[in-house]
């Protein structure tokens, strides 16, 4: 069983940053892909940013440029810098995880508890 638990959510103007954090824990033996995932009200849960294990990332064309997905293994946490938010970027935030669990030893997708992000205007 695996744990994901997000932080940084909150309230900000446009133009301006916010730094989400999901820490994983519990019976890892490592993680593979680690995800965000954003829904808005009235949407349907979009992909916004994913980095593997190496470091290799991608990102939706609409947070390209202004979004930095990055992990510390050590950690076993993800991290999304978020810069010049638009209100349109407003959404409860999701962060995913593909973990290769100790015992037994298997391989499963997390998904965290959600944190909200509101960008003002």
């Amino acid at each position: 069983q695996v744990q994901l638990v997000e932080s940084g959510g909150g309230l900000v103007q446009a133009g301006g940053s916010l730094k989400l954090s999901c820490a994983a824990s519990g019976s890892i033996r490592s993680i593979n892909d680690m995800a965000w995932y954003r829904q808005a009200p009235g949407k349907q849960r979009e992909l916004v940013a994913t980095i593997t294990s190496i470091g290799t990332t991608y990102y939706a064309d609409s947070v390209k440029g202004r979004f930095t997905i990055s992990r510390d293994n050590a950690k076993n946490t993800v991290y999304l810098q978020m810069i010049s938010l638009k209100p349109e970027d407003t959404a409860v935030y999701y962060c995913n995880a593909d973990v290769w669990e100790r015992a037994p030893m298997r391989r499963k997708y997390y998904w965290g508890q959600g944190t909200q992000v509101t960008v003002s205007s």
